[in-house]
């Protein structure tokens, strides 16, 4: 037998335990990197040796109905993102909401700092202690 079929029968046992839910080697993931681990063959067997096989299994998964581990990781992490851009779509309105008021505020104190600079270049400082209202 030749080390190529005999790969290809390798994969075939380990897809039908994948598939029948008693793996041996893997965890049992319906994914390609599971299945060759099963196969207890490279990765590279899978993807570019034997894609027939591949294709095969994935396709195995697709009749029955079940979602592959990896698409289903990656819809779970599309639905986190679409939550991230939610949030960050709002704190971002809030922030450009908050804008005018921080430039009002800006322009308040730089007015405030530029009088207090004019008064300080004085030949006598024009500056009054304050006192407190019980002493006035």
């Amino acid at each position: 037998m030749s080390p190529a079929h005999d790969e290809r029968d390798r994969i075939r046992a380990a897809m039908q335990r994948i598939l029948s839910g008693s793996p041996e080697h893997s965890n049992g993931a319906l994914t390609v990197v599971a299945l060759a681990i099963e196969a207890q063959v490279p990765l590279n067997a899978l993807t570019q040796r034997h894609p027939d096989l591949r294709n095969e299994f994935y396709a195995h998964v697709r009749e029955r109905g079940a979602v592959p581990d990896a698409e289903a990781r990656l819809r779970a992490k599309i639905v986190q993102l679409k939550e991230t851009i939610a949030n960050k779509n709002d704190e971002l309105t809030r922030l450009r909401e908050d804008v005018p008021a921080l430039v009002r505020a800006l322009n308040q104190l730089t007015a405030e700092n530029e009088a207090l600079r004019r008064q300080l270049q004085l030949p006598t400082p024009n500056v009054v202690p304050l006192r407190s209202q019980t002493q006035a």
